[in-house]
């Protein structure tokens, strides 16, 4: 996820100080992906360098208002308009963790799969109640919500399927060294 260029888009609507633009962030996507405000002001301080922001001075209660520039205009609409790369996939701990499962012996590599298999269902029943309440406003925010639960509920969905496979594969394989 790109901090530098969400802090950016925000500062589009109009100039924030940090704690505004994690407060913002983090409402515009449900909270899916809390920000460390030491992060913040830390992307501020390379935004600022790299001449994407600047520092308007201060509210009169001690915080440092930034605004965007040209620069960090173009930057946000450059990103906006350019599609999210898949070389290099981010890592997944799950595949990770089922990889290292079935080459270690010892590992009940079934009861890990069901293990995920009801932790990734009752977060799938968590996202779809959470969708069923947000739909029924027609605020912006709660749009931008929904767009963020329904990639939640997608990637759900996938890993539940996913799993399946694993289990489907793992059996496949168990009957091959025990026929």
């Amino acid at each position: 996820m790109s901090i530098r260029h969400s802090l950016l888009a925000l500062l589009q609507d109009k100039p924030r100080y940090g704690y505004q633009l994690r407060v913002e962030f983090e409402d515009r996507t449900g909270s899916a992906w809390p920000l460390n405000i030491g992060q913040v002001y830390t992307t501020l301080d390379r935004l600022e360098r790299d001449g994407l922001v600047r520092k308007d001075g201060g509210d009169g209660e001690g915080h440092v208002i930034y605004s965007i520039t040209d620069a960090g205009r173009s930057e946000v609409t450059g990103w906006f308009q350019a599609p999210v790369g898949r070389g290099n996939p981010p890592r997944n701990e799950l595949a990770i963790k089922l990889a290292l499962a079935v080459t270690i012996p010892g590992v009940d590599v079934a009861a890990v799969i069901q293990a995920q298999r009801v932790a990734s269902m009752k977060a799938l029943q968590d996202y779809t109640k959470s969708r069923r309440d947000a739909s029924a406003s027609q605020r912006g925010a709660d749009v931008a919500w929904l767009l963020v639960l329904d990639s939640l509920i997608f990637q759900t969905e996938a890993e539940v399927r996913w799993l399946d496979l694993c289990e489907a594969r793992m059996a496949q394989l168990n009957s091959r060294v025990n026929p």
